[in-house]
């Protein structure tokens, strides 16, 4: 039973579909993933999967985000083994090879639309994000997830037959991260706005997916108006990330434990030619008082309808800090963070990631802390910068969208 790898390489919520030539032995004219048969153990089909995206589009450097089970894909009397894997790319910009006479860069449910090699959409969908990605996810922000939750009800609409179907799917993507404002926001807007029926909700998730990632742009680009020669941060944003590539400030970030995210972009933005700082959580606020930085620039998991943040733990006294030396505090985040509420919903990390021994020591691992309004100068978002009076306004707009499922109950 011959073994073959595909690949969906995504950028922003597309992925690459490429047509076979005639150069290839099977399936010529029909659309696939960037595949190819594994050459050694099909237990590191990896190796062959990325030696497949470099021969056929050229792309030397993908982030793997999920590899999935292999599934045999049954043709006539062929029986194929097929490793699906998902990457994340930087950009749409390939150099076909001579096996690939067309490619497009499509919505995932365009799979189902075209003629494909067998079993096309299965492989996808081992690999596609799930319910459970949105909920269990400890590596990304609340910005990416809220994207991969709108993924996730728009590839469910597709397949699903009735409306009731794609509703108990966007509730349970609104619940599957209470911290996460724009998960929930993000869904209910979708659902608020829309035709119940499949094909509408379908449309309107990809739609909604595109604009949260421009709006999220947006909010980088003011957010990097703000920066100055300096800036203070801690743990992972994409947001915040993507503000300091674009204002090449120093930086002074604290490592962010227990999972010390901080740690990986420093490096990020050393490795982009940035003057970079690391320093403990502990001595992040010293460090600061002596730096005198132009601002504290963070992302913001959610923040709150009285204008507070919710932020990884340390923010807090990250601002404290700021406050005692006079430095501008900004939250960077679209405007789907903010909560219709003043509820702090947070998250707690292992107790064993602290401490593991057997003596009777009560352990709080907070994941999250709560940054009062008075301690933050201002909210940018793709809107502008918001203070805590325009930040309740949008909470209203939030309270609005969630009623889709009072109409439904």
């Amino acid at each position: 039973m011959p073994h073959v790898v595909t690949c969906f390489p995504r950028h922003r919520t597309h992925v690459l579909l490429a047509r076979r030539s005639d150069a290839v032995g099977t399936y010529a004219g029909r659309w696939a993933g960037i595949s190819g048969y594994v050459e050694g153990d099909p237990a590191d089909a990896e190796a062959d999967a990325r030696r497949e995206l470099r021969e056929e589009t050229g792309v030397e450097s993908a982030t793997l985000v999920r590899a999935g089970d292999p599934l045999d894909v049954r043709d006539g009397d062929r029986i194929w083994t097929v490793h699906p894997f998902l990457f994340e790319v930087a950009a749409r910009d390939i150099d076909p090879n001579e096996e690939i006479a067309a490619h497009e860069w499509v919505s995932p449910p365009a799979i189902r639309e075209r003629e494909t090699v067998p079993g096309l959409w299965d492989a996808y969908a081992a690999v596609a994000p799930t319910v459970e990605t949105v909920a269990t996810d400890d590596i990304h922000g609340s910005a990416w997830l809220s994207v991969r939750a709108l993924d996730v009800l728009r590839d469910r609409a597709a397949v699903a037959e009735t409306a009731d179907a794609v509703v108990a799917v966007a509730r349970e993507l609104r619940a599957a991260r209470p911290s996460m404002a724009a998960v929930a926001n993000r869904v209910n807007r979708v659902m608020a706005e829309t035709d119940r029926t499949p094909a509408a909700i379908r449309d309107r998730a990809q739609a909604a997916a595109e604009a949260a990632l421009d709006a999220d742009d947006a909010a980088a680009a003011r957010a990097a108006e703000r920066c100055g020669a300096s800036v203070a941060t801690l743990s992972r944003s994409g947001t915040v990330r993507a503000a300091i590539r674009e204002a090449t400030p120093s930086v002074l970030i604290g490592e962010s434990r227990p999972a010390r995210e901080g740690v990986d972009v420093a490096a990020a933005l050393a490795d982009d030619g940035l003057d970079v700082t690391l320093t403990t959580d502990a001595a992040l606020s010293s460090e600061l008082a002596g730096r005198d930085p132009d601002a504290v620039l963070v992302g913001a998991d959610a923040v709150l309808a009285d204008g507070s943040v919710v932020n990884k733990v340390g923010t807090r006294g990250l601002a404290l800090a700021a406050a005692r030396e006079d430095v501008p505090v900004y939250a960077v985040a679209a405007t789907d963070k903010v909560r219709s509420d003043e509820r702090f919903e947070g998250e707690t990390g292992d107790d064993a990631d602290l401490y593991d021994g057997s003596a009777p020591v009560t352990v709080a691992n907070p994941i999250f802390d709560r940054t009062p309004a008075d301690l933050v100068t201002g909210v940018i978002t793709e809107r502008g910068v918001l203070d805590a009076a325009a930040v309740g306004d949008v909470a209203a707009e939030h309270e609005t969208h969630a009623r889709w499922d009072e109409e439904e109950s």
